[in-house]
């Protein structure tokens, strides 16, 4: 072969490689970037996706860009923009901040947003922006809020007392039915994890009499940093020996309560049971430092709230048994005190049996 024909053969097997095999799908050859390039984390069916083709601008906005709650939460805000061609994006704090947090609020809304949905720090420092956004004509939804008042809808992945319940009855199992125990928030403040902790209680009480909640501290607070909510339970464990059990609301609570068992040489003789990821607890449940995680998957809250964002935007109305097209997600119960509160039926709890099955 000349150097000629070589050099057009070369150049045309380069071309056809280009071409994804000359001639090969062609829907390879054109793809929707934004579908293909964003990670699917997030099972749905087409009640999720489908619906108007709108520039609408839907913003999210959590606790703290920097939690590993959080982000994985934005890859469900990603994952729906990608299905759905709807500009719907995460913002957030640099820290656990209701200040902080109210600010970055204020900075979405003077950005010609259609819909704003929030997990507030403090629910209470939230309402009066969240008011200014309603007054705007913006949807406002919220998760985690549900004390909040200017709000359209709030998004629970379950009944609140109902998670509560389910974290004690991990905890009696891991306690073996005795024992003192005591509860941790992130914040007094916070809505949702009180009445988690509240629903715990309640759930002892009325079903564990083996177990006895610490009459002082009932509860305490980690500020949602692991390193706080370590030094918190060390304390606790020091000041008062008989306590065997806590109770973590906060993604932040439970392995920073399991460092500190780990390091009085507790392992086995003291217990946390409660929220957690599972990346970030995944060590210590595999060496005993904790029993259990409880846990909803954040990317299907965030996906859900986007959802629920957009159906109102076309004039729909969220009622008792609606479908936002996700697993967890899919038959909404409104709550009977509250018409604007809606949960779902999310959560789920990880051991060491089970705790490979979940990379987030």
């Amino acid at each position: 072969m000349n150097k000629k024909k070589y050099l057009a053969v070369a150049l045309g097997l380069i071309f056809c490689v280009g071409l994804a095999g000359c001639g090969g799908d062609s829907k390879s050859q054109k793809p929707d970037s934004a579908k293909t390039s964003v990670k699917k984390v997030v099972e749905t069916t087409d009640v999720a996706t489908k619906g108007e083709k709108k520039d609408w601008k839907i913003a999210v906005v959590v606790k703290d860009s920097s939690n590993g709650w959080f982000a994985r939460m934005e890859q469900g805000v990603k994952q729906y923009a990608g299905d759905t061609g709807i500009n719907a994006y995460q913002k957030g704090p640099a820290s656990t901040d209701a200040a902080q947090q109210v600010q970055v609020i204020q900075d979405v809304i003077n950005q010609g947003i259609n819909a704003l949905c929030v997990v507030p720090v403090d629910p209470a420092a939230c309402d009066p922006v969240l008011k200014e956004a309603r007054d705007k004509g913006i949807i406002v939804i919220t998760h985690e809020g549900s004390s909040c008042k200017n709000v359209d809808y709030d998004l629970e992945a379950f009944n609140n007392a109902g998670y509560g319940a389910f974290i004690m009855d991990k905890l009696q199992e891991s306690m073996g039915g005795k024992g003192v125990y005591t509860t941790m928030v992130a914040h007094l403040t916070n809505a949702s994890q009180n009445e988690w902790a509240n629903g715990a209680v309640a759930e002892q009480q009325a079903k564990y009499s083996g177990l006895q909640l610490l009459d002082n501290p009932k509860r305490v607070e980690s500020e949602n940093n692991s390193e706080k909510a370590y030094q918190v339970a060390k304390e606790v464990m020091k000041s008062h020996s008989e306590v065997k059990g806590f109770v973590g609301t906060s993604s932040m609570d439970t392995p920073g309560i399991a460092r500190a068992i780990n390091e009085l040489g507790l392992k086995g003789k003291a217990f946390v049971v409660g929220t957690g990821m599972p990346n970030e607890c995944r060590s210590l449940i595999k060496d005993g430092s904790l029993s259990y995680i409880t846990l909803w998957d954040p990317a299907e809250a965030g996906y859900a709230m986007c959802v629920m964002a957009r159906q109102i935007l076309e004039g729909k109305k969220i009622t008792d048994g609606a479908d936002l097209g996700l697993k967890s997600y899919s038959k909404l119960l409104q709550s009977k005190d509250n018409p604007t509160l809606f949960m779902g039926a999310g959560w789920i709890a990880i051991n060491k049996d089970n705790v490979d099955n979940y990379n987030f």
